[in-house]
């Protein structure tokens, strides 16, 4: 997480750690044979509120690091697109 991020999202992702902390006292509940559904849907409950608002986290900014790949791609597809073309006037 870093620093610039908002008081949504790092609230989203406490939501997020307290809701897979309540799935873990279910799943030992369960272990224990003394099984609460109380933790289960509580759960459910943080984890989906938690990914609503961590959700709202915008993307980061691309690193580039296969720009060079996507120009030469980008180039090689064009010139195979205008020789079609010129292909295609020659024919008519």
């Amino acid at each position: 997480m870093q620093p610039e991020d908002s008081f949504t999202v790092r609230v989203g992702m406490f939501f997020l750690v307290v809701g897979g902390g309540a799935f873990l006292l279910f799943v030992v509940s369960d272990i224990a044979e003394k099984t609460d559904f109380d933790y289960l849907f509580t759960s459910m409950i943080f984890l989906g509120i938690g990914w609503a608002m961590w959700r709202q986290k915008p993307a980061p900014p691309s690193a580039g690091r296969f720009e060079i790949i996507r120009k030469w791609r980008e180039g090689r597809g064009s010139k195979k697109s205008e020789d079609k073309q010129k292909g295609n006037q020659e024919k008519k």
